[in-house]
């Protein structure tokens, strides 16, 4: 973030993808961060999350059946949807 100045108050504002910080009182703004975003318009950390969440549900499904055969449905069905 840079170099803050000790017992300052910072405001932090977007425009757009971008977050920029500036000191309260002052106008001069400096950039402190983007909001990364993927294709399909959702945030990056919209996608690890949900990476993150079917990656809990494969490694539960190994120890529960019912999950397991959920997961195989799924699996076929979307492997279905590609051929069509």
């Amino acid at each position: 973030m840079g170099q803050l100045n000790p017992g300052a108050t910072y405001i932090y504002e977007r425009n757009g993808d971008t977050v920029f910080r500036r000191e309260f009182g002052t106008t001069e703004r400096k950039v402190v961060g983007y909001d990364h975003r993927t294709t399909d318009g959702r945030p990056l950390v919209e996608h690890m999350r949900e990476d993150q969440l079917w990656g809990n549900i494969r490694r539960a499904a190994k120890t529960n059946p019912a999950l397991q055969d959920v997961l195989e449905r799924a699996i076929m069905i979307y492997q279905l949807s590609k051929t069509t």
